[in-house]
């Protein structure tokens, strides 16, 4: 929903706005009886039989509980980050690199996420300065080797973004020296942010096992510790996180619910 231009959804070859895309997977659902109810969910408690699901006072029950509220990237926190995501601003590489070709870009990061994204921006823009508050990186020996020995990449150390540049769309950041204080201006066409992210489970933390926030899932399944419930998507998938690979997983967890409620004869 926050994404402007798909370009590696199957499908569409033209690619497609997020929005739309989701304006028409909204309408397939409901041509074959999907109700959707637009509110946010407050509680849950998963143990009960059946599960309830509260929006406030508002109960919802059922024998089943697919759970696809995904990941957040983290980010600066910066009010042009904002402003400017989707136009210059981005959180994933892999689904926004094939718009900036030819452009100077700047990364944010120093584990191996940013430097396995960093290397992926090397196939389009002209060079890729990596921007890390230290003068060492916390990311793989593999992986640091890597990424030192890409020519198209720079690194800048002991600094921070503290503003992104441009109006309409990003001219440049602006970066402070975290040992002087100084602050210097730096002219780019991108800024991709990759501290990670944060799967939104925090109403599902008393009752579901988590390793470092995501669910955890049966291998090759979406079942979760609790029966009836299940997990797709990337609030339990923080290695491939790509919106192709989230759908598949949740045609998964349709099926492994459907399996399910056929053993309590449903």
């Amino acid at each position: 929903m926050i994404t402007t231009d798909v370009e590696n959804y199957p499908g569409f070859p033209e690619g497609v706005m997020g929005p739309e895309l989701m304006e028409l997977w909204k309408k397939q659902a409901t041509r074959f009886g999907t109700e959707i109810i637009s509110k946010d969910v407050t509680r849950v408690n998963l143990n009960a039989t059946p599960k309830e699901v509260y929006v406030g006072d508002e109960c919802f029950k059922a024998q089943t509980v697919i759970i696809a509220t995904g990941a957040t990237a983290k980010l600066l926190g910066l009010e042009k980050e904002k402003q400017l995501m989707g136009r210059g601003v981005s959180a994933c590489a892999t689904c926004d690199g094939s718009f900036f070709k030819n452009e100077k870009l700047v990364i944010v990061g120093g584990g191996d996420t940013a430097l396995e994204e960093a290397q992926f921006l090397t196939r389009f823009a002209s060079e890729v300065h990596l921007v890390h508050r230290r003068d060492t990186l916390r990311a793989s020996k593999i992986m640091q080797d890597r990424a030192l020995k890409n020519p198209k990449i720079k690194f800048i150390w002991n600094n921070e973004v503290v503003d992104v540049l441009g109006e309409n769309s990003v001219t440049g950041v602006k970066l402070k020296n975290t040992q002087t204080g100084e602050i210097t201006d730096f002219a780019c066409g991108g800024l991709f942010v990759a501290i990670g992210h944060q799967p939104n489970t925090k109403i599902f933390a008393d009752q579901l096992k988590l390793h470092n926030d995501y669910i955890i899932t049966e291998k090759g399944s979406t079942k979760t510790d609790i029966k009836g419930v299940f997990a797709c998507g990337d609030v339990q998938d923080h290695y491939y996180r790509q919106a192709v690979t989230a759908a598949g997983s949740g045609c998964m967890a349709a099926i492994d619910a459907e399996r399910y409620l056929e053993t309590l004869g449903v």
